[in-house]
């Protein structure tokens, strides 16, 4: 399972794999207990470490060896009505919800779309799936074509918002 997680801002690719009953955490093994409500022991390659874990308003808040992070862990293969909304400037990737193969582009590098538009079509265990925008914006790349065969979190797409003239302050 491939995952991002965002540590102080800063994205983190985490690939989680089931060892038995242990995990695999980005290659290296390691065993996550919950010893009471919010509090986790973990065992990294024979290195043990205490997490203390609670909600903030901004996602999780993780202390760790005496520091603080605030992580915020996103799932390409879940989908939420507000995971868009925080996200209104700069670039943003378009990644593959599950695993599959591009069977047609609906837009072009450059080309303006709409929040909702369909980018490209994958299919998947013989269903086809559109892959929409997730906000208004000029598609700058495109990194599968027609063919391609995708795994879930692969970048498909870069977005980039359009900014008026007005939003600009020109």
């Amino acid at each position: 399972m491939n995952l991002e997680l965002l540590l102080n801002g800063q994205p983190v690719k985490l690939r989680l794999e089931r060892d038995g009953e242990n995990w695999r955490a980005n290659e290296k093994a390691a065993s996550v207990l919950e010893v009471e409500p919010g509090v986790y022991s973990v065992l990294i390659e024979g290195r043990s470490f205490q997490a203390r874990v609670e909600s903030g308003v901004d996602g999780l808040v993780v202390h760790l060896g005496g520091r603080r992070f605030l992580a915020e862990l996103q799932d390409p293969r879940r989908w939420s009505r507000t995971s868009g909304a925080l996200r209104r400037e700069g670039r943003e990737h378009v990644r593959a919800p599950m695993p599959g193969k591009v069977v047609r582009l609906l837009a072009a590098e450059g080309q303006q779309v709409q929040a909702g538009q369909g980018l490209l079509v994958i299919e998947a265990m013989k269903m086809q799936n559109e892959i929409k925008a997730p906000r208004a914006g000029r598609v700058v790349s495109l990194s599968v074509g027609e063919g391609a065969t995708v795994t879930a979190g692969q970048a498909l797409a870069v977005l980039e918002q359009v900014r008026t003239p007005l939003e600009s302050g020109g």
